[in-house]
């Protein structure tokens, strides 16, 4: 176990099974937080490593307390049972955590209706489910917080024109966020959107962005995980923003980034301009 920095705060994830949202979850746990996860992965996907139940056992066997939820956004009930579950079990939620995502790149004429309303349905209208359920405990907190991982609205042509399904349903989480921070301004909850510099060696850059040489060129999920704890222990600072984890980690003095791998040249992600 780390410090307990977070000890007592509850925190509340859509997804989280694997990838950037469960290194996230096993941070915050090992720094004394209780995790929830409301996931669908029950059952083992010879494509996508680990599932609720295996990811839940990992961060209890490193000493942190989790519950996993097995269920799925798009479904009220599955929403109001994970939610129930964080209140039963730990008595409040400090932190909702936007997590779940579905990654679709096609062109308009490439994409299937089946697909685009998919897409809208996990990252626009879960991340509107689960923070509406969550904000009448987040407003008990002393630090609410809504943590949505997506990106800063970049306007350029190019962003606007690549894959215009998945543009609008990334971008729709993000005017979300800043809707929820504007809309809860006089209260104590904050909201911020967490986005990547680069790609982060996940599977789904694997299977969907180049496979295993295209993982060599990004970095470890670990470095969304820290900058999220930097979120968590300053929520005021990180008040209605969009940032990218590099900023978040060079405003603490971190510029030195070979911990979290990545073979040059990395791989800037989806929506960010090289710099």
């Amino acid at each position: 176990m780390k410090d307990n920095s977070f000890h007592g705060r509850t925190l509340v994830m859509s997804g989280g099974s694997r990838g950037i949202g469960y290194a996230i979850a096993a941070e915050f746990a090992a720094r004394g937080g209780n995790v929830v996860l409301l996931a669908k992965t029950d059952v083992p996907d010879p494509r996508l490593p680990g599932t609720l139940r295996s990811a839940v056992a990992e961060i209890e066997s490193a000493g942190g307390n989790a519950v996993g939820v097995v269920g799925d956004v798009r479904k009220d009930a599955d929403v109001e049972r994970v939610v129930q579950t964080a209140v039963e079990r730990f008595g409040g939620i400090d932190i909702c955590v936007n997590n779940a995502s579905v990654l679709t790149l096609s062109g308009t004429e490439d994409l299937p209706m089946k697909r685009f309303d998919l897409m809208q349905q996990v990252n626009v209208r879960g991340t509107f489910a689960l923070t509406r359920e969550c904000l009448p405990h987040l407003r008990k907190s002393p630090q609410g917080q809504i943590l949505t991982l997506s990106p800063p609205l970049n306007m350029s042509q190019e962003w606007l024109g690549k894959h215009p399904g998945y543009m609008l349903a990334k971008y729709g989480m993000t005017l979300l966020a800043m809707g929820f921070g504007a809309e809860y301004a006089d209260t104590s909850v904050v909201g911020t959107c967490l986005w990547p510099e680069t790609t982060i060696a996940t599977a789904a850059v694997v299977n969907l962005l180049g496979g295993a040489e295209a993982a060599a060129h990004a970095r470890n999920p670990k470095i969304m995980a820290d900058a999220a704890m930097r979120i968590f222990g300053d929520p005021s600072g990180y008040a209605n923003r969009c940032v990218l984890d590099v900023d978040v980690l060079a405003e603490a003095g971190i510029t030195d980034l070979d911990e979290y791998g990545g073979q040059a040249p990395l791989e800037y992600d989806i929506f960010v301009d090289p710099r």
